[in-house]
C-alpha cells in the first residue's frame, strides 16, 4: 500500500501503546508494508515531540519483537509528533495540517482510539471538531457498550460523526495468524469442509483460560466481568468464524455478512447453561467490594439454530488464575456408531478425535486419532498430527496481532473487524444472563474453575488439560 497517512493516537504513552501499538507502527511503516506516514500521539502526559520520540524508543526496545538499526530508528523518529490533549481540536487540526501537507495529496487518515470506554465519545467529538473525519477511519477498543441498550446509544452517538464504514471496532483475537487459518483451512480444503457440520461434529470447545489476576484492572473489572470483557467481544467473534457458511467472495462485506448470519442464527443464552466462578481472594483486590459478585469466571452453552449447526454444542470458557494459560478451539468429532474393537482395546479411551486450532501467537494445529500400538495384538493409542508455524520457512512473515489489524484498517479491510450490527445482535442474545445471572460460585487460584463446570458439559469432558502435549517445533514423533 503505497498511499500516505496520518495516524493520530490517541492514548499515546498508555500501557497498549507501549507494548503493541507503536511497536507495532514502526515495523509497519519500516517493513514498507504501508505507505509514508506521519504519527501523532495524543495524550495527558506532558510531553514534547522529543519526550514523545523517547517514550517510543523505549517502547520499541522493551517491547519490539524486531530491533531496528540506529538509521531505522533516527527515519522513523522523524515521523512522530505529541500533543497534549489540552491543547484541544484546534491545535489537532493545525498540526495536522502540517503533517499533511509534509505528505502531499491523497493523505488517509487513521485515528486510533487507545482509551477508557468513558472518553470515546469526547475523543471522537475533538476528532469532528478539529476536522478531521474526512477521508479517515476510526479504530475503537472494547468494550462496545455494556448491554444492548448502550451498544445502540453508543453506536448511534458514533453514526453522528462517522459513517459505519469508517468504524474499526478491534477484537486483537481475529488479529492472530491462526484465526485466518481457520477460514483457510476450512474453505480451501475439500478434505474437511464436507464434514463441517452437524453430521460429524459433536460439539465445539472454544477455551481461553488466564494465569493472570485481575491485579492492577480491579476498577475496570468490576464494573464488567469476565464475560462482558471476555466473551462478547473475543469467543463469539471466534465462535463466528469457526460457524459461518463459505462467503460469496474472499473480501469483507461477503465475510462480515456470513458472521453476522450466525449471530443472527444464535439462540439467547439460557441462565441455566452458564457457570459464573469467582477465584478466591479476589474481593481483596484493591477497589473490589468485599461483597463483589463480580464473575472472573465463566463459562457457558451456545446454541446456533440453523441447518448446519443445529443440536451442536458450542462450549465457551475463559476466566482469571486457573491453571494454565491456553487459546485453544477445540472440535470434536462423532465416534463411529458402533465399535468392532474389543474391550480394552483403547479405543474411545481417550474420548473423540479433535481438530485443534492453537490461537497463541505460535499458530498451531492439531488432529487427533486412534491408531494402533506397534507389537503383537490390536490395543489403540491416541495419535495426533500437528503443524506449527515455526516450522514453515515463512515462520518470520507472521504480523502481530495489533500489526495486522492496524493494516488492515488502513487498507480498508474489515473482514477481521466487528459491525454495528454483529455487535448489537450479541448484546441482545445476552440479554437474558446480563437479566437473571447465574450466583457466583468460588475457585480456588490454580484449578480450572467451579467443579459445576463439569455438569455443563456432562456426560462430554473440557478439553483442557490436554491428554497429551504439544510437540516443540522440529520435534519428531506421533
Amino acid at each position: 500500500m503505497k498511499q500516505p497517512h496520518l495516524l493520530v493516537l490517541f492514548g499515546a504513552t498508555g500501557d497498549l501503546a507501549r507494548r503493541k501499538l507503536l511497536p507495532g507502527i514502526m515495523h509497519l511503516v519500516q517493513s514498507n508494508l504501508v505507505g509514508d506516514a506521519r504519527i501523532i500521539g495524543v495524550s495527558m502526559d506532558d510531553l514534547d515531540d522529543e519526550g514523545f520520540r523517547a517514550f517510543t524508543q523505549d517502547a520499541v526496545r522493551e517491547f519490539g519483537t524486531r530491533q531496528p538499526r540506529d538509521e531505522d530508528w533516527s527515519d522513523f523518529a522523524g515521523k512522530l509528533s505529541y500533543l497534549n490533549v489540552s491543547a484541544g481540536p484546534e491545535a489537532l487540526a493545525e498540526k495536522a495540517a502540517t503533517l499533511e501537507a509534509e505528505l502531499g495529496d491523497e493523505v488517509r487518515r487513521l485515528h486510533y482510539l487507545s482509551v477508557p470506554p468513558k472518553a470515546a465519545l469526547d475523543v471522537v467529538h475533538t476528532l469532528a471538531d478539529a476536522d478531521l473525519v474526512d477521508r479517515a477511519r476510526i479504530i475503537m477498543e472494547k468494550p462496545f457498550g455494556t448491554d444492548l441498550a448502550s451498544a445502540r446509544s453508543l453506536n448511534a452517538a458514533l453514526h453522528e460523526v462517522f459513517a459505519e464504514d469508517q468504524i474499526f471496532r478491534i477484537d486483537h483475537f481475529l488479529g492472530k495468524e491462526a484465526a485466518l487459518n481457520i477460514l483457510a483451512f476450512r474453505f480451501a480444503n475439500g478434505l474437511f469442509e464436507p464434514i463441517w457440520n452437524r453430521n460429524f461434529i459433536d460439539h465445539v470447545q472454544i477455551d481461553v483460560p488466564e494465569t493472570l489476576s485481575a491485579e492492577g484492572r480491579a476498577a475496570f473489572y468490576e464494573g464488567t466481568g469476565a464475560f462482558k470483557d471476555m466473551v462478547v467481544t473475543h469467543l463469539f467473534q471466534i465462535l463466528a468464524f469457526m460457524a459461518m457458511e463459505p462467503p460469496t467472495a474472499l473480501d469483507s462485506a461477503a465475510i462480515s455478512e456470513e458472521k453476522n448470519k450466525v449471530f443472527r442464527s444464535m439462540r439467547p443464552l439460557v441462565p441455566a447453561e452458564v457457570v459464573r466462578g469467582q477465584y478466591a481472594g479476589y474481593r481483596d483486590e484493591p477497589g473490589v467490594s468485599p461483597e463483589s459478585e463480580t464473575e472472573t469466571y465463566v463459562a457457558l452453552r451456545a446454541e446456533i439454530d440453523n441447518w448446519r449447526w443445529a443440536g451442536v454444542p458450542f462450549y465457551l470458557r475463559t476466566g482469571k488464575k486457573l491453571a494454565e494459560g491456553a487459546r485453544i478451539i477445540s472440535i470434536a468429532f462423532r465416534e463411529p456408531p458402533k465399535s468392532m474393537f474389543p474391550t480394552g482395546s483403547g479405543v474411545g479411551k481417550s474420548g473423540p478425535d479433535h481438530l485443534t486450532f492453537d490461537l497463541a501467537d505460535s499458530s498451531r494445529m492439531s488432529l487427533s486419532f486412534y491408531g494402533k500400538r506397534p507389537g503383537p495384538g490390536l490395543r489403540l493409542d491416541k495419535l495426533s498430527m500437528q503443524f506449527a508455524m515455526q516450522d514453515t520457512a515463512r515462520a518470520g512473515d507472521v504480523l502481530e496481532a495489533y500489526e495486522r489489524l492496524i493494516h488492515d484498517a488502513m487498507m480498508g479491510e474489515r473482514t477481521l473487524f466487528t459491525t454495528a450490527e454483529g455487535i448489537e445482535r450479541l448484546w441482545e442474545i445476552s440479554q437474558p444472563l446480563l437479566d437473571d445471572p447465574p450466583p457466583v460460585r468460588p475457585y480456588q487460584p490454580g484449578t480450572w474453575g467451579p467443579n459445576s463446570v463439569h455438569q455443563l458439559i456432562a456426560p462430554r469432558a473440557w478439553r483442557l488439560p490436554f491428554e497429551r502435549q504439544w510437540r516443540k517445533p522440529n520435534e519428531t514423533g506421533g
